[in-house]
């Protein structure tokens, strides 16, 4: 997440997503991109002719887990595209089938991942943002149906008049008329400026929001659709408003802890001169160039909320799981009731709480989907909860060649499922 924002139209049978994906902008930092309006998915291809499962795998027996082994598929993907490392899960029946990681933390450096290691995930944080939204609506904590001056009446008066009546739930949907594609910072500001707010992630989101809401709005609340980082940050800072816990902290009790996912954190996963985990690396004309990880290679603390998780794969998969059980009826360490609410787009369109819904004849049904990234890492996830199936990559890249490789590595794998289940 951060500064810039577009819609991303992938190739072949992945295509039509909602999407943050990387763009390079003016700023000397972290951006990524958003869609400036919602088209219609286009009509979905054909889907292509039978393929052999990928070098590894075998779609005998019954066991999925048996033909799953995504290594080889990594190993191609990496080469083909020049990443530095890969990571990809597959999730089955809410459960994480198969875990695999691939390459180098650091290119130049002999440094080999590990399924342990931790990737940066963008703008896949905002649905664990939303599902923490949801947690604390089934608790009778928050309604969706809130209006920012409810939930922050000590800026009723300062904040714009547009903005008072806005939901939570248009927040989560795109449709608080929130700035989108190059105006993350609020008016005046800086990605710089915005680091060096003072105080604790908390604080900074504090003052954030304050300019944020004082400002007007992009467009009219509640009219159109424009993807925003700064709604997430200002619904993360209604779970503390409500709360009085730092995002963090409710995100660790809510969210990471149920569900054991012990990696997961926020920033850079990193610290330099350390390379004990996956290193960053910025797209130049003359390749691929590794950054220092450290408090300037990320999105500033305070939009947390929008897209600054980082954990291993296997958490990531914790986290989709949890997400498939719910859609299929199942119990989830997670405190949530109404997975419908999180997996439905609530006020038309195609972006749901969190996630971009496309329908997919091999999904049978409706896919959920989301990319993320801070033009130096990048990661998707796919999930069909009619199949009770899903899959995530990601990689320490960003540039053209970043979504490319991880498109070709779900391809694969979503392709290998529709063979060994018989999908359309």
């Amino acid at each position: 997440m951060g500064g810039r924002f577009r819609l991303v139209v992938l190739t072949g049978f992945l295509a039509s997503v909602v999407a943050c994906a990387p763009a390079h902008g003016a700023e000397p930092a972290p951006t990524e991109a958003a869609p400036p309006a919602e088209p219609a998915p286009p009509a979905e291809a054909a889907p292509p002719a039978p393929i052999p499962a990928p070098v590894g795998m075998t779609t005998e027996g019954s066991d999925f887990a048996a033909w799953s082994h995504v290594e080889p598929v990594l190993k191609s993907a990496r080469a083909q595209h020049g990443m530095p490392a890969m990571a990809a899960a597959v999730v089955f029946e809410g459960r994480p089938a198969v875990c695999a990681a691939v390459g180098n933390r650091r290119l130049g450096v002999e440094s080999p991942v590990t399924v342990d290691d931790k990737f940066h995930l963008g703008s896949c944080t905002k649905a664990m943002t939303a599902t923490l939204v949801q947690v604390l609506v089934d608790a009778g904590k928050l309604r969706w149906e809130e209006t920012l001056a409810e939930v922050f009446p000590r800026l009723a008066d300062a904040m714009h008049e547009s903005y008072r009546k806005v939901t939570l739930l248009q927040l989560a949907a795109h449709r608080g008329g929130m700035p989108g594609k190059g105006a993350t910072w609020p008016a005046g500001m800086t990605f710089r400026q915005v680091h060096d707010l003072p105080g604790p992630p908390r604080e900074q989101r504090r003052v954030y929001v304050e300019k944020i809401l004082a400002q007007g709005p992009a467009v009219e609340p509640g009219k159109q659709f424009l993807y925003s980082n700064a709604g997430y940050v200002v619904l993360g800072a209604a779970c503390e408003e409500r709360m009085n816990v730092a995002y963090e902290a409710l995100m660790r009790l809510y969210i990471f802890e149920p569900l054991k996912m012990a990696s997961a954190g926020f920033g850079p996963p990193g610290r330099a001169p350390e390379v004990d985990q996956p290193w960053p690396h910025r797209s130049r004309p003359t390749g691929l160039v590794p950054v220092e990880p450290g408090d300037l290679s990320d999105n500033p603390p305070a939009v947390s909320p929008g897209g600054r998780v980082h954990c291993s794969i296997g958490d990531w998969a914790r986290f989709v799981g949890a997400h498939l059980d719910g859609a299929r009826g199942r119990p989830t360490p997670l405190a949530v009731k109404d997975w419908n609410r999180l997996h439905e787009p609530p006020l038309g369109g195609t972006y749901a709480l969190g996630w971009g819904t496309v329908p997919r004849r091999w999904a049978g049904g409706l896919a959920l989907t989301h990319t993320g990234s801070n033009t130096m890492n990048f990661a998707v996830v796919w999930m069909a909860p009619k199949r009770d199936f899903a899959v995530m990559v990601a990689t320490n890249a960003g540039g053209d060649e970043a979504p490319k490789a991880c498109d070709e590595v779900a391809g694969n794998l979503i392709r290998a499922y529709r063979q060994w289940k018989g999908a359309p």
